[in-house]
């Protein structure tokens, strides 16, 4: 098994896995059938098309930069009759970084890598208005499993964000891993996809085990020891 580790920087990122119909919510990290749905896209698939073998990867995200929940109101009128659309309410993360990871045959990741870098279509960060800022792909691991691999990938917060915490010299991140027979706390997210067919779109319920990672912070800043005789003692 191989781990393929992305990153999710960009202005605005929304993934939803409750959103309907006018109030469209967004979950504090990006969510399986989102991140799915990219790669799914990346290869040029028609959302009819079976997501099983995507489905069956082990899915994990860590939270380098939690970002700001952003609340913005859309409104639409009808092409044809020019009547209104109820008022749409919709909420994204600004400013948000997170590192995802997904385990599975070293084969299959290997050409969602090179989607990812010649998409079929162009990804975006859960809705079409959310461009990615960086590159998506990092990296493809061979010598680690999923959570070890969250773990040890250097700390993707944007500079100013890193800066703003240089005193920290060690920061700890939430991360999220997909449960699979785990013991403890497990808490429940319908976005498993079954199917991203617009006409029947289906997800199922899967477990999500809440840890925690610690990373050294680049921009750490090392103590200074101060002494104000130091000046009146002779060399």
């Amino acid at each position: 098994m191989s781990v393929l580790l992305l990153q999710f920087a960009g202005p605005l990122q929304a993934w939803g896995s409750s959103a309907r119909f006018a109030r469209r919510t967004t979950e504090p990290a990006p969510t399986k059938s989102g991140v799915l749905g990219l790669l799914a896209a990346a290869l040029g698939r028609p959302r009819t098309a079976d997501p099983s073998d995507l489905a069956a990867l082990q899915f994990g995200v860590r939270v380098d930069q939690r970002g700001t929940l952003l609340r913005d109101f859309q409104t639409a009128h009808d092409i044809d009759t020019g009547d209104a659309f109820p008022v749409s309410e919709r909420f994204y993360l600004a400013d948000a970084v997170f590192v995802a990871a997904l385990q599975g045959p070293h084969q299959q990741l290997s050409e969602l890598l090179h989607a990812l870098r010649q998409p079929g279509y162009l990804p975006y960060l859960g809705r079409r208005s959310c461009p990615p800022a960086r590159p998506i792909d990092l990296a493809l691991r061979e010598d680690l499993d999923l959570e070890a691999a969250l773990v040890a990938e250097p700390w993707r917060a944007s500079e100013w964000h890193q800066w703003r915490r240089r005193n920290e010299p060690e920061i700890t991140l939430e991360v999220l891993i997909e449960a699979t027979g785990a013991t403890g706390r497990v808490d429940m997210l319908r976005d498993q996809p079954l199917s991203f067919d617009p006409a029947h779109r289906r997800y199922a319920f899967r477990g999500v085990r809440t840890t925690t990672a610690t990373v050294p912070n680049p921009r750490a800043t090392q103590p200074v020891s101060h002494d104000p005789t130091s000046v009146l003692r002779s060399e």
